[in-house]
């Protein structure tokens, strides 16, 4: 593999005005928008990027939804060697798995249907846990409706998808991708986590950084060329990128300008893949302009307001003269951010009495058994115990710092933690997952034998506010 790092350029010279990025991140601060990483490119070359501290460069960032347009890039490669057509029947991949029963709409579906959320079905198919449980239940599913007509945003179509391709390769789409468009855009094989049945989950699941994103994007944008080689087939490319089905009539969502092959359509005529709580590879063919951001965001919609507010309208034609004044604000803007630290009072006389007891806890949705704090050391540890092990955490106190600790939304995921007493019984601790967007703030009021326990997430497919939790001290 070899590195195929981006170029760099100052914003100015690409024809973006530094002080138009700036105002995007001052919008994005005003908001409260967690945007945990972003990278800007214009003709090519990198004009702005930037972490918010904990993220790093280095760290794969789990894409979510995003991971649905590398399943369609992978099933567009089976189609230009051959191995299939969206014009398939669905039904003839899977003759062990139908149901005794074939309905006229199943039979109908098409691999076409699955890459562009049209299967038929008005509610998602789940899966269950048996062997070909994933796709036995996607096949079981009522078809209502003809497929092709109705669009219903699917994630177990993406998981056909992916599990056709794997079928019909023999490997795995991880390993199928990897001399294909991996190793070509210079990626690291990447984590991509798997089905019960070993199949990589089609629909989510990939991690990759957000220069990986980047390429990818640059890539598409280049009409599957990258660095004066195709390497993603053009015509998919421009089939899997276009308007394939129509997904809503409003014009100011992002969610309603129509859909591709697991991409979004967007306004501007630009186009994207994304994922979950503000995961986006946006292409912007009319301004030769990528962005790749990750975040921790609720509202995703907020976030393309922004860019088609501050970044799109600032791609000028032509150079701009230099502003060498903003482009050091820039520089220095993103080289500082940062999410926030807690801060709070100095360490209250309790701390030497509640350090070292294990408070067990009741039953909880996340398995943790007990909880342990330390704050005889030269930084505080907090332990979370599960049913396995123990997860000692070393908090920092006004910065980072980095662990492991439990899975978190079904994902084992490095930490970052910082913590403060915020009162003199009260200790607070905020967990950020940094490869992924979630964080947890848990406050703990210490109560004689007691330990009350208060956790609010981010971001979460569920409630914000987790139930609270009194853990008892042996």
């Amino acid at each position: 593999m070899t590195d195929n790092s981006l170029p760099r350029s100052a914003p100015e010279a690409q024809g973006i005005s530094s002080a138009a990025v700036l105002a995007f991140l001052d919008a994005v601060a005003s908001q409260d928008l967690e945007l945990h990483s972003l990278m800007l490119l214009r003709h090519g070359q990198v004009v702005a990027e930037g972490w918010w501290h904990p993220y790093a460069a280095d760290v794969p960032h789990v894409l979510f939804s995003l991971t649905k347009s590398f399943t369609s890039t992978a099933c567009g490669f089976a189609v230009a060697e051959g191995r299939l057509t969206v014009d398939d029947r669905v039904v003839s991949f899977f003759p062990d798995l139908l149901p005794k029963r074939v309905s006229k709409n199943l039979a109908a579906m098409r691999v076409r249907d699955l890459l562009t959320m049209t299967t038929g079905h008005t509610v998602e198919p789940v899966p269950d846990r048996s062997r070909g449980g994933w796709t036995r239940a996607f096949l079981a599913a009522p078809v209502k409706r003809k497929p092709g007509t109705h669009f219903l945003y699917n994630s177990q179509a993406s998981n056909v998808v992916a599990a056709i391709v794997e079928q019909l390769t023999g490997e795995r789409l991880v390993d199928y991708l990897r001399p294909r468009l991996f190793e070509p855009l210079g990626i690291p094989t990447p984590r991509w986590d798997l089905t019960p049945d070993g199949v990589c989950i089609g629909g989510w699941g990939l991690f990759l950084r957000t220069e990986d994103i980047a390429r990818f994007g640059q890539t598409l944008l280049q009409g599957g060329v990258w660095q004066g080689r195709q390497v993603i087939p053009a015509a998919w490319v421009a089939e899997a990128t276009a308007r394939q089905a129509p997904n809503g009539a409003d014009p100011a969502s992002d969610w309603a300008q129509g859909y591709g092959y697991q991409f979004w359509r967007c306004r501007h005529n630009a186009f994207r893949g994304d994922g979950a709580f503000g995961q986006y590879c946006v292409v912007m063919p009319e301004q030769d302009m990528v962005l790749a951001i990750t975040s921790g965001v609720g509202n995703m919609q907020a976030v393309l307001d922004l860019v088609w507010e501050h970044i799109l309208p600032a791609a000028e034609p032509a150079p701009q003269p230099a502003d060498p004044a903003a482009e050091q604000e820039l520089r220095e803007r993103l080289a500082g951010l940062a999410l926030p630290i807690l801060s709070g009072l100095p360490t209250p006389p309790l701390a030497a009495q509640v350090s070292a007891r294990r408070y067990a806890l009741p039953e909880n949705a996340d398995g943790l058994r007990a909880l342990t704090f330390d704050f005889g050391g030269a930084q505080p540890v907090v332990t979370l115990q599960d049913a396995t092990q123990a997860y000692p955490v070393t908090v920092g106190a006004g910065a980072w710092a980095f662990g492991v600790a439990p899975a978190t939304m079904g994902l084992t995921l490095p930490v970052a933690a910082a913590g403060a007493w915020i009162a003199e019984d009260t200790y607070q601790v905020h967990f950020c997952f940094h490869g992924a967007p979630f964080s947890r703030t848990m406050t703990c009021r210490f109560d004689g034998d007691a330990a009350i326990v208060d956790a609010r997430l981010n971001v979460s497919f569920g409630p914000l506010e987790q139930p609270q939790m009194v853990g008892q001290a042996a």
